[in-house]
């Protein structure tokens, strides 16, 4: 199997650790939701309504918010993945009450 150039931008997320994609955003998608200790008042809510629009078999509903953050074009994968973790733990959740999982987005 062969491989497109790691320095022309195309190459497969991950592939080459630490490339430099010169011409293209990255995305990273910030998922961020209640931690399962913490009550979701508003996914009990939706689970009622779900099993009231008559879908019985819906046990449980978690609520949750995504962010689609872009990253300049020229960034290093790994430090863009590592600010990106830094600004979903300091700036886009309570830690105490929500926990966060970031994607990296193919474009």
């Amino acid at each position: 199997m062969s491989y497109p150039n790691p320095t022309n931008g195309i190459s497969p997320a991950g592939l080459f650790p630490g490339t430099i994609y010169n011409n293209r955003f990255m995305t990273f998608r910030v998922h961020v939701s209640m931690k399962a200790t913490v009550l979701d008042p508003q996914g009990q809510t939706i689970c009622s309504a779900l099993k009231g629009h008559g879908h019985p078999s819906v046990a449980d509903v978690r609520q949750g918010k995504f962010f689609d953050i872009r990253m300049n074009p020229g960034s290093d994968r790994e430090q863009a993945a590592a600010e990106i973790d830094e600004i979903a733990r300091e700036v886009l959740t309570n830690p105490v009450i929500e926990d966060f999982q970031v994607e990296y987005l193919e474009s």
